[in-house]
């Protein structure tokens, strides 16, 4: 109760509503050692439990018209997820129906039926790498110690940030060179494919472009930028058949990972609003081309709400 007042005190309705976008990539079926930043299907019934006891919980294209009105309901929040996997529909779909809460599902569209996105690539070829060393040095990144699940947990990160800011072509290339290294065969079923996205739509829940490939737009030039927006686009408007409004930039940090320009780009092309990664909370003066959005590590319930009480105390970073 006394949380729940904190919240009703922070973010009161109408003009000075504050919108907390809730932000998900993934829902394991089961923990999974090496995707410890990721929730299961138990965490993430403990947690939509929660924030449906505090928060007034809105589509997103409902609250964003909302927010431009200044009619938000006190504690106003919204769910989203990033990129497209698969348990999103198999896992996050059902639990999300059992709390009746809506998200929106920003896809990754180049990814669907098959695809793979470089970090998994790199992850499961780490996890199914049967040598104990993975030698790495004729793609520039080392050696790895990767013979048990401490050492695989090690390596992961510290090849995902070598390799993560390459340009696309690039980065798709050393993966693929190092899955070929270390002899494993990956899998193809991590994403979700163009039906489980129509199911989802189907069953009430937002639908939002990602780009197809999920490429660092800072990295690309100005029109290769845009090409990779507007067909994510097209297709999705193509796949359900009405029109998409909702973008998120891929990573999604202010200057690092988007520019300026790339706001304009969604601005231009027509989409209604566009979230980011910075952290904070949305008011009725922010930029609906770069709305924050933020979810909390801890999993202990005072300390969950406690981080989402805090976030209305922070300035989100925006792009000039």
């Amino acid at each position: 109760m006394l949380l729940h007042a904190a919240l009703t005190l922070v973010s009161p309705a109408g003009r000075q509503a504050g919108l907390s976008i809730l932000i998900f990539h993934r829902v394991l079926p089961k923990p999974d050692p090496l995707l410890p930043g990721e929730v299961d299907a138990q965490c993430f019934d403990i947690l939509m439990g929660w924030v449906k006891d505090w928060f007034n919980v809105l589509p997103l294209t409902e609250a964003v018209e909302r927010l431009q009105r200044c009619s938000l309901p006190t504690r106003a929040a919204t769910i989203t997820f990033d990129d497209g996997y698969a348990d999103n529909h198999d896992v996050a779909l059902p639990i999300l129906q059992q709390h009746s809460l809506p998200a929106t599902f920003f896809i990754a569209a180049g990814f669907l039926d098959g695809g793979r996105m470089f970090n998994d690539t790199v992850i499961e070829t780490v996890r199914r790498c049967a040598q104990p060393n993975l030698d790495l040095t004729q793609l520039g990144l080392g050696r790895y110690d990767v013979h048990s699940i401490p050492a695989k947990h090690q390596a992961i990160p510290a090849l995902l940030s070598q390799i993560k800011y390459q340009p696309l072509a690039q980065r798709l290339d050393t993966v693929n060179g190092m899955a070929e290294i270390a002899q494993v065969t990956l899998p193809d079923d991590l994403m979700m494919t163009a039906q489980q996205v129509k199911a989802l739509h189907e069953a009430g829940m937002g639908i939002g472009a990602h780009t197809m490939h999920h490429p660092i737009l800072a990295r690309l030039e100005q029109s290769e930028a845009e090409q990779e927006i507007a067909t994510s686009r097209e297709y999705l408007q193509a796949l359900l058949g009405q029109s998409v409004t909702l973008f998120a930039y891929p990573n999604g940090k202010p200057e690092t990972d988007y520019r300026r320009e790339h706001v304009e780009i969604a601005q231009r092309l027509g989409f209604k609003a566009a979230v980011s990664t910075a952290w904070g909370v949305a008011q009725s003066d922010s930029d609906l081309f770069q709305l924050p959005r933020f979810t909390p590590w801890e999993r202990q319930h005072w300390r969950f709400g406690l981080s989402l009480l805090r976030n209305y105390a922070r300035k989100p970073a925006t792009c000039a």
